[in-house]
């Protein structure tokens, strides 16, 4: 109020939540202004903990000129033995010092490789991304004929099989007829070994899988995947055509190959 008239200039209402909102708010201010303060002002650095910010750049500069130095007194210790060797008549040499672990003979060092290195080297080479190898040492023996009647293929394409597996008249495989534009899928799990194109099976991907079993896929009419992808069965890996000479309609030649022998996929495989 006025103290002459009386008069009220300015009225405010204390209450619990009003003092708790002010004070609180005023802490908050408070903490912020001394994190800038500390953050951004050299008082940081009389806190424990904290450095001289400039403290590493000096040093760093000061390595370098210890360094520099170093190498100058190095030079000029060399030019004074030169002088001195001039001077009593004898050859001088250009050559820095060498230190005493650079003196030892390494030539006598022979590198051998023993059979855990080879084993190692074998097993790092066989993780990378073209892995096509079985390590025979770690796989059981597994024989032939069992080596795909154990695995569960799934089917590439369904169709109806027009031209069966005949293996006296070069036809490793069987021949699938199937709707236009349908997919091709893969087999089995496996690394993409094979997709090209050739004059007479037009394109052509082939995938190798684990127990030595490679699976072709021929004739197609585009093919959805290059060298070195991995798939995995089921996926989508071409889509059916005619390509090729050796042709004559639109189908998929599939073959399914075991240890180096081609099998008839129709004994592993529900079309």
């Amino acid at each position: 109020m006025t103290d002459d008239t009386l008069e009220e200039r300015f009225t405010f209402r204390l209450s619990r939540m009003n003092v708790f909102i002010a004070l609180g708010t005023l802490v908050i201010i408070l903490i912020f202004l001394t994190s800038v303060l500390i953050a951004f002002t050299p008082l940081r650095e009389y806190i424990p903990g904290y450095t001289n910010v400039g403290l590493t750049k000096r040093l760093y500069k000061l390595q370098l000129k210890t360094d520099s130095i170093e190498r100058d007194l190095v030079a000029k210790e060399q030019f004074i033995s030169n002088l001195r060797d001039v001077i009593n008549g004898k050859d001088f040499t250009n050559e820095k010092p060498v230190a005493g672990d650079s003196l030892k003979r390494y030539s006598n060092i022979k590198m051998k490789r023993s059979a855990e290195d080879s084993l190692l080297r074998l097993e790092v080479e066989n993780q990378t991304r073209y892995n096509l190898y079985k390590n025979e040492a770690i796989e059981s023996p597994v024989p032939k004929k069992s080596s795909i009647g154990g695995v569960l293929l799934f089917t590439p394409l369904k169709g109806i099989i027009t031209n069966m597996f005949n293996p006296a008249l070069k036809h490793y495989g069987i021949d699938i007829v199937s709707k236009q534009n349908e997919a091709v899928k893969v087999v089995l799990d496996g690394t993409v070994i094979l997709s090209s194109w050739t004059l007479e099976t037009g394109y052509v991907i082939a995938v190798q899988h684990s127990r030595n079993i490679v699976s072709v896929y021929k004739h197609n009419s585009a093919i959805l995947k290059k060298v070195g992808d991995y798939v995995i069965a089921g996926e989508p890996i071409a889509i059916i055509g005619e390509t090729g000479e050796l042709v004559t309609g639109p189908h998929l030649h599939f073959e399914l190959w075991s240890d180096g022998n081609p099998v008839d996929p129709k004994e592993y495989i529900t079309f």
